[in-house]
Protein backbone atom coordinates (compact mmCIF):
# COMPACT_ATOMS: atom_id res chain seq x y z
CA UNK A 1 0.00 0.00 0.00
CA UNK A 2 0.84 3.43 -0.80
CA UNK A 3 2.40 5.43 1.97
CA UNK A 4 3.99 8.28 0.16
CA UNK A 5 2.82 10.09 -2.97
CA UNK A 6 5.50 13.06 -4.48
CA UNK A 7 4.02 14.21 -8.18
CA UNK A 8 5.90 16.58 -10.12
CA UNK A 9 7.46 18.35 -6.86
CA UNK A 10 9.72 21.56 -7.60
CA UNK A 11 11.29 23.79 -4.79
CA UNK A 12 12.55 26.67 -4.90
CA UNK A 13 14.21 28.76 -2.15
CA UNK A 14 14.69 32.82 -2.49
CA UNK A 15 18.49 33.42 -2.66
CA UNK A 16 19.65 37.33 -2.73
CA UNK A 17 17.77 38.51 -5.41
CA UNK A 18 17.01 35.03 -7.10
CA UNK A 19 16.12 31.95 -6.00
CA UNK A 20 17.79 28.20 -5.39
CA UNK A 21 15.67 25.14 -7.09
CA UNK A 22 16.16 22.19 -5.24
CA UNK A 23 13.78 19.78 -6.11
CA UNK A 24 13.05 20.08 -10.11
CA UNK A 25 9.69 18.16 -10.96
CA UNK A 26 10.40 14.71 -8.64
CA UNK A 27 7.80 12.24 -9.08
CA UNK A 28 8.05 9.21 -6.45
CA UNK A 29 6.12 6.59 -5.06
CA UNK A 30 6.98 4.95 -1.55
CA UNK A 31 5.14 1.90 -0.04
CA UNK A 32 4.09 0.96 3.53
CA UNK A 33 7.25 -0.91 4.76
CA UNK A 34 9.64 -0.30 2.45
CA UNK A 35 13.69 0.53 3.55
CA UNK A 36 14.49 2.95 1.11
CA UNK A 37 17.20 5.61 1.10
CA UNK A 38 17.70 9.18 -0.77
CA UNK A 39 21.04 9.00 -2.30
CA UNK A 40 23.17 11.39 -3.01
CA UNK A 41 25.86 14.19 -2.58
CA UNK A 42 25.52 17.46 -0.25
CA UNK A 43 23.50 19.86 -2.10
CA UNK A 44 21.69 17.14 -4.27
CA UNK A 45 18.01 17.82 -2.53
CA UNK A 46 17.86 14.76 -0.38
CA UNK A 47 17.19 16.82 3.08
CA UNK A 48 14.77 19.02 1.22
CA UNK A 49 13.13 16.40 0.00
CA UNK A 50 12.93 14.37 3.69
CA UNK A 51 11.81 18.12 4.89
CA UNK A 52 8.62 18.08 2.68
CA UNK A 53 7.80 14.55 3.49
CA UNK A 54 7.83 15.54 7.13
CA UNK A 55 6.04 18.21 6.48
CA UNK A 56 8.79 20.60 8.04
CA UNK A 57 8.46 22.37 4.65
CA UNK A 58 6.00 22.33 1.29
CA UNK A 59 6.34 22.50 -2.41
CA UNK A 60 6.54 25.10 -4.64
CA UNK A 61 4.83 23.22 -6.79
CA UNK A 62 3.88 19.84 -7.08
CA UNK A 63 2.14 17.73 -4.19
CA UNK A 64 3.64 15.76 -1.50
CA UNK A 65 1.08 13.58 -0.23
CA UNK A 66 2.00 11.68 3.22
CA UNK A 67 0.01 9.24 4.33
CA UNK A 68 -3.17 10.26 2.31
CA UNK A 69 -2.69 13.91 3.58
CA UNK A 70 -1.26 16.47 1.03
CA UNK A 71 0.99 18.57 3.16
CA UNK A 72 0.50 21.49 1.25
CA UNK A 73 -2.92 21.52 2.19
CA UNK A 74 -2.42 21.10 5.99
CA UNK A 75 -2.69 23.96 8.47
CA UNK A 76 0.01 24.33 11.07
CA UNK A 77 -1.82 22.17 13.49
CA UNK A 78 -2.45 19.66 11.33
CA UNK A 79 0.75 19.32 9.97
CA UNK A 80 2.00 19.11 13.86
CA UNK A 81 -0.60 16.53 14.79
CA UNK A 82 1.08 14.44 11.44
CA UNK A 83 4.38 14.46 12.83
CA UNK A 84 3.47 13.77 16.38
CA UNK A 85 1.31 10.74 15.83
CA UNK A 86 2.77 9.22 12.41
CA UNK A 87 6.09 10.69 11.88
CA UNK A 88 9.81 9.63 13.64
CA UNK A 89 12.30 11.94 12.68
CA UNK A 90 16.55 10.63 13.56
CA UNK A 91 18.93 13.26 12.58
CA UNK A 92 22.30 12.62 12.97
CA UNK A 93 23.48 15.23 15.64
CA UNK A 94 20.78 13.26 18.45
CA UNK A 95 18.88 16.35 19.34
CA UNK A 96 18.84 14.89 22.93
CA UNK A 97 17.82 17.50 25.57
CA UNK A 98 20.37 17.26 28.13
CA UNK A 99 19.09 17.99 31.47
CA UNK A 100 16.44 15.31 30.99
CA UNK A 101 17.51 11.53 31.44
CA UNK A 102 17.40 8.77 28.79
CA UNK A 103 13.78 7.65 30.12
CA UNK A 104 12.60 10.98 30.03
CA UNK A 105 13.87 12.18 26.35
CA UNK A 106 12.04 9.17 25.18
CA UNK A 107 8.66 9.59 26.91
CA UNK A 108 9.13 13.61 25.82
CA UNK A 109 7.38 12.14 22.15
CA UNK A 110 4.68 11.36 24.24
CA UNK A 111 3.63 13.91 26.58
CA UNK A 112 1.86 15.43 23.46
CA UNK A 113 -0.79 12.52 23.05
CA UNK A 114 -3.64 11.42 25.27
CA UNK A 115 -1.48 8.53 26.99
CA UNK A 116 -2.32 7.61 30.57
CA UNK A 117 0.99 7.44 32.60
CA UNK A 118 0.93 3.38 32.52
CA UNK A 119 0.66 3.21 28.98
CA UNK A 120 3.32 6.14 28.52
CA UNK A 121 5.69 3.63 30.91
CA UNK A 122 5.45 0.34 29.22
CA UNK A 123 5.73 2.54 25.36
CA UNK A 124 8.93 3.96 26.77
CA UNK A 125 10.09 0.77 28.55
CA UNK A 126 9.26 -1.12 25.14
CA UNK A 127 10.95 1.00 23.14
CA UNK A 128 14.71 1.51 25.27
CA UNK A 129 14.12 -2.63 25.57
CA UNK A 130 14.16 -2.66 21.29
CA UNK A 131 17.81 -0.69 21.20
CA UNK A 132 19.22 -2.75 24.28
CA UNK A 133 19.33 0.51 26.55
CA UNK A 134 16.91 -0.83 29.61
CA UNK A 135 19.86 0.07 31.51
CA UNK A 136 20.76 3.12 30.77
CA UNK A 137 17.15 4.90 32.18
CA UNK A 138 18.50 7.11 34.57
CA UNK A 139 21.77 8.47 32.89
CA UNK A 140 21.68 11.82 31.03
CA UNK A 141 22.84 11.95 27.54
CA UNK A 142 26.60 13.30 28.62
CA UNK A 143 26.72 10.24 30.14
CA UNK A 144 26.72 8.39 27.19
CA UNK A 145 28.44 7.24 24.03
CA UNK A 146 27.54 8.64 20.69
CA UNK A 147 26.45 5.02 19.96
CA UNK A 148 24.58 4.94 23.11
CA UNK A 149 22.72 8.57 21.98
CA UNK A 150 22.20 7.45 18.76
CA UNK A 151 19.84 4.71 19.99
CA UNK A 152 18.17 6.54 22.43
CA UNK A 153 16.91 8.81 19.13
CA UNK A 154 15.99 5.63 17.85
CA UNK A 155 13.66 5.03 20.61
CA UNK A 156 12.33 8.58 21.10
CA UNK A 157 11.36 8.29 17.69
CA UNK A 158 10.01 4.50 17.65
CA UNK A 159 8.13 4.95 21.08
CA UNK A 160 4.70 6.37 19.82
CA UNK A 161 5.39 3.56 16.63
CA UNK A 162 4.64 5.80 13.64
CA UNK A 163 3.97 4.81 10.12
CA UNK A 164 6.67 6.49 8.93
CA UNK A 165 10.52 6.95 10.26
CA UNK A 166 12.71 9.94 8.55
CA UNK A 167 16.21 9.94 8.91
CA UNK A 168 18.75 12.01 7.98
CA UNK A 169 22.32 10.98 7.94
CA UNK A 170 21.62 8.86 10.80
CA UNK A 171 24.97 7.37 11.27
CA UNK A 172 27.29 10.50 9.81
CA UNK A 173 29.19 11.09 13.58
CA UNK A 174 29.02 7.28 14.21
CA UNK A 175 32.02 4.70 13.52
CA UNK A 176 31.34 1.53 11.89
CA UNK A 177 30.56 -0.64 14.56
CA UNK A 178 27.70 1.64 16.33
CA UNK A 179 26.35 2.33 12.55
CA UNK A 180 26.16 -1.60 11.71
CA UNK A 181 24.33 -1.79 15.17
CA UNK A 182 22.29 0.94 14.98
CA UNK A 183 21.03 -0.16 10.86
CA UNK A 184 20.75 -3.65 12.48
CA UNK A 185 18.08 -2.41 14.90
CA UNK A 186 16.62 -0.13 12.51
CA UNK A 187 16.08 -3.32 9.87
CA UNK A 188 14.56 -5.28 12.68
CA UNK A 189 12.44 -2.70 13.78
CA UNK A 190 11.16 -2.61 10.30
CA UNK A 191 10.37 -5.86 10.29
CA UNK A 192 8.58 -6.63 13.39
CA UNK A 193 7.22 -3.31 13.51
CA UNK A 194 5.94 -2.99 9.42
CA UNK A 195 7.27 0.95 9.81
CA UNK A 196 8.23 2.48 6.42
CA UNK A 197 12.01 4.08 7.46
CA UNK A 198 13.83 6.82 4.71
CA UNK A 199 17.02 7.60 4.81
CA UNK A 200 18.62 10.91 3.34
CA UNK A 201 22.25 9.86 2.99
CA UNK A 202 25.16 9.45 1.30
CA UNK A 203 26.76 7.06 3.66
CA UNK A 204 28.52 3.76 2.09
CA UNK A 205 27.44 1.78 4.81
CA UNK A 206 24.02 2.81 5.04
CA UNK A 207 23.68 2.19 1.74
CA UNK A 208 24.66 -1.63 2.34
CA UNK A 209 21.16 -1.95 4.29
CA UNK A 210 19.08 -0.20 2.00
CA UNK A 211 16.31 -2.51 0.42
CA UNK A 212 15.84 0.61 -2.51
CA UNK A 213 18.22 3.27 -3.73
CA UNK A 214 17.04 6.54 -4.84
CA UNK A 215 19.53 8.35 -6.01
CA UNK A 216 19.16 12.15 -6.45
CA UNK A 217 21.45 14.47 -8.43
CA UNK A 218 21.23 18.64 -8.94
CA UNK A 219 17.61 18.17 -7.55
CA UNK A 220 16.47 15.24 -9.63
CA UNK A 221 15.61 11.76 -9.10
CA UNK A 222 18.33 9.83 -11.74
CA UNK A 223 17.94 6.05 -10.36
CA UNK A 224 15.56 4.66 -8.48
CA UNK A 225 17.08 0.87 -8.09
CA UNK A 226 16.19 -2.43 -6.02
CA UNK A 227 18.98 -3.44 -3.76
CA UNK A 228 20.04 -7.11 -3.59
CA UNK A 229 23.04 -6.89 -1.11
CA UNK A 230 23.22 -9.69 1.37
CA UNK A 231 22.79 -6.72 5.12
CA UNK A 232 19.10 -5.90 3.42
CA UNK A 233 18.21 -9.58 3.42
CA UNK A 234 18.78 -9.48 7.17
CA UNK A 235 15.77 -9.82 9.76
Amino acid sequence: MEIIRIEGMTKRFPVGNGEFTALKNVDLSIAEGEFVGLVGPSGSGKTTLLNIIGSLDTPSDGTATVINQDVSSLSHKQSALLRNIHLGFIFQTYNLLPVYTVYENVEFALLLQNMSATARKKAVMDALDWVGLTDKIKSKPAMLSGGESQRVAIARAMVKKPKIVLADEPTANLDSENSHHILQTMLKLNKELKTTFVFATHDEKVMKYLRRKISLADGKVIADELMQTEKSKQY
